[in-house]
């Protein structure tokens, strides 16, 4: 049976995966954009640029992508206050998650929806052994 400090704890290291996988690379793509004016190429791919958002007539922007950029700093404030065993880190991490999901789908990132979906369970786990 898992401990509700435990589940805590690994939602907590969801949190940062998502956070700083997704937020580092967000940085340099916004940094790469304003000084060039394009999406960054990593391995032929384009990073933050050619998915459903701009198939829905939202073309990847330095705005977009600083406010990814914010998104991914937000999720790792909730993964510090996760790690804290902070109550409301539980609640913004859930709060949070319908406008991670909007960017992961618009800019086409299917590995956060792994971690994401991974934190959301630790955390409803959580949820429900620690009032």
């Amino acid at each position: 049976m898992i401990r509700g400090d435990t589940a805590t704890k690994a939602a907590a290291i969801c949190s940062f995966g998502l956070g700083f996988g997704f937020g580092l690379p967000a940085v340099f793509g916004a940094w790469y954009y304003a000084r060039v004016g394009k999406v960054w190429t990593f391995l032929g791919f384009p990073t933050y640029g050619g998915g459903p958002f701009e198939e829905w007539g939202v073309p990847t922007s330095l705005w977009l992508l600083i406010v990814f950029v914010a998104v991914c700093a937000a999720e790792v404030a909730v993964g510090v206050l996760l790690w804290q065993g902070a109550t409301s880190g539980r609640w913004l991490a859930l709060a949070l998650l319908p406008v991670e999901v909007l960017f992961w789908i618009g800019f086409a990132l299917p590995f956060g929806f792994l971690l994401g979906l991974a934190r959301t369970a630790l955390v409803v786990t959580a949820l429900r052994i620690v009032p």
